[in-house]
């Protein structure tokens, strides 16, 4: 007390009473600034960029039947096994998506004051594209928003969240009811065509022959104008082309089954919206050959230029020089915490290289080898024992007669829990021991052709059947064909599991499910997935399982083994409205059962 009491004489001599007792002017801008300051008024539209709902790493799948983690506080592994409430909800968007609607709406409302250029003419471009960004994003925010807390009400009614288009003070009504499912899917569509209408498809240098007629009607005669609005510089933001990316995926997420009794797209509509997509780069043809290893195309990852995407992404994060992935899920014998363990549940589920499942007789699969003649995402895509990992292409031992820390449930607590370690997403050439501490780039995918071509497939299938294509010129057969032959499956015997399954629309919908959670998997899509699809609460809770493996002799013996319980209700298909906004607000339905 003593010092503190000498301290404040200090500031007394040093300083005055004016300066400690008279508050100085606050630094707070008024919104009227942004119309004479372009690079103010991008920096409120920036907001919603920073605020994006993508995650890098594999979070929500520890929450399915695809893995576990050996993190014991882990918030996904609480949620999985009783823990999800309407106040502990890892999944929730409620503040995130909401902030950055906030922002946008304040955007939009403002846009068309500012002084982008003094040159009326590229201040219209600039408008027009700044606009579009902010249409589309909040497409995006409104569609994360949706997936995460929409959902039926006790009386049997599909509701959304609140729609907010207009920016909110301290007088705007907050206590305002849901809209419905319907409504929120018509906003995000009815977003996406604004954006549409004022985006390019893509951002990129063009020659004078090339300025849209739009502009050349305003007097854009010099594409150097039009560059500086919309050129290279301008890559890595959002465009035409993702946007009708988000528009499919809104389009599948209502009419799942989870939804489609609440809303009125049906599964041509979605089929027709992804077709677009698909349609800008022929379909099946284009699809990128090496699309399914995009994170381990190192070469191709090292030459990307600022904004540019390789072949298999529409959108994608900044590139980061890291090794935290790494560091987090490589073993612990090379320096990692190993926190994320891929299930048998997901190893089975990778067929034979001949195309049919495991325990179809003709795959030929052998249960004393069983990872022997697999499909090669397998091998991409997980750690098994005995196969390799890190820069200098470690032997990985995960079973019980391996001497070091890898081995199955290894006292300490950060070895596997199933038996497997995590590969996809990663880079084997990082080594996260401290002595080298090698970071290598990584980036996270936003939205891969794949997950397109795949919603194409499904919507496909259940609109026209497995070989119908609708007006687009390809079938949802025509799709797992082409994703199946480029990982390498059924290619020596021309696929007759696949040729099965192309005279079944049931056949076919499980093998495109099983397909999506392959190409899918570790990119926090399976948790979403399950629930729209409406599966058996039994899948919900299906118990990870994982393998203990043992020698006798010189033979291996593998015992699959429980891991752990999921322990979701009947009600946990629709995320909750937060419990502190249903405090707040009267207005406010819960979702049923939370």
């Amino acid at each position: 007390m003593k010092n503190i009491i000498k301290l404040l004489v200090l500031v007394f001599l040093f300083t005055g009473c004016k300066d400690v007792f008279t508050p100085e002017l606050e630094n707070i801008r008024d919104l009227e600034a942004m119309y004479q300051e372009p690079t103010y008024a991008q920096g409120i539209l920036a907001n919603a960029y920073i605020l994006l709902p993508y995650q890098g790493a594999p979070e929500s799948d520890v929450a399915t039947d695809d893995a576990v983690t050996n993190d014991v506080e882990n918030d996904y592994l609480s949620m999985a096994t009783g823990s999800w409430s309407s106040n502990d909800n890892p999944v929730s968007q409620w503040q995130g998506r909401r902030n950055a609607i906030q922002y946008l709406n304040i955007f939009l409302a403002n846009a068309d004051e500012v002084e982008w250029s003094d040159d009326e003419v590229i201040r219209s471009m600039y408008n027009d594209r700044l606009k579009g960004e902010a249409y589309g994003l909040r497409a995006v925010q409104m569609y994360s928003l949706l997936l995460a807390h929409g959902g039926w009400t006790a009386d049997g009614r599909l509701l959304g969240v609140p729609i907010v288009t207009e920016p909110e003070d301290k007088d705007s009504n907050f206590d305002v009811p849901r809209n419905t499912f319907q409504e929120c899917l018509d906003q995000i569509l009815n977003d996406a065509e604004q954006a549409l209408e004022l985006l390019p498809l893509d951002y990129g240098d063009i020659s004078n022959a090339e300025i849209p007629q739009k502009y050349q009607q305003l007097g854009v005669t010099n594409s150097s104008d039009y560059n500086r609005v919309n050129g290279n510089h301008m890559r890595g933001r959002i465009t035409g082309r993702i946007v009708e990316a988000v528009r499919a995926q809104a389009a599948l997420l209502g009419a799942s089954p989870s939804y489609t009794d609440g809303t009125n797209l049906t599964w041509a509509d979605a089929a027709n919206y992804a077709g677009i997509v698909l349609g800008r780069i022929n379909g099946p043809s284009g699809m990128d050959s090496e699309g399914w290893s995009w994170f381990a195309n190192t070469s191709e990852i090292e030459a990307l230029g600022s904004g540019v995407v390789p072949a298999e992404i529409l959108w994608r994060s900044d590139i980061g020089q890291s090794n935290d992935l790494e560091a987090d899920n490589f073993p612990p014998s090379l320096y990692g915490s190993g926190n994320v363990n891929p299930t048998q549940n997901l190893v089975d589920a990778f067929p034979s290289v001949n195309g049919y499942p495991i325990n179809d007789p003709a795959a030929n699969y052998d249960p004393a080898n069983p990872y022997s003649n697999r499909d090669p995402r397998l091998g991409s895509y997980i750690v098994v024992n005995e196969s390799t990992q890190g820069p200098d292409g470690a032997v990985i031992v995960t079973g019980t007669y391996g001497e070091n820390e890898d081995v199955l449930n290894r006292e300490g607590g950060l070895s596997t829990r199933t038996g497997y370690y995590l590969r996809k997403l990663m880079r084997s050439d990082v080594n996260p021991n401290p002595e080298y501490d090698t970071e290598q780039k990584h980036y996270t995918a936003r939205i891969r052709y794949t997950e397109i071509f795949l919603a194409y497939a499904e919507a496909a299938n259940e609109a026209w059947g497995p070989e119908g294509t609708g007006d687009h010129g390809f079938s949802a057969y025509d799709v797992i064909k082409a994703l199946r032959q480029r990982a390498g499956v059924g290619v020596s015997n021309g696929d007759p599991y696949l040729e099965e399954c192309r005279t079944s629309q049931e056949q076919m919908r499980t093998l495109i499910r099983n397909e999506r959670r392959l190409e899918l998997c570790f990119e926090n899509h399976r948790f979403w997935d399950l629930r729209r699809w409406n599966v058996d609460l039994n899948k919900l809770n299906e118990t990870a399982r994982g393998v203990r493996i043992g020698k006798t002799g010189n033979g291996m013996d593998f015992t699959t083994i429980e891991v752990e319980s999921r322990n979701y209700q009947d009600y946990m298909y629709h995320g909750p409205i937060p419990y502190q906004e249903m405090l707040k607000w009267s207005n406010l339905e819960q979702n049923a059962g939370w």
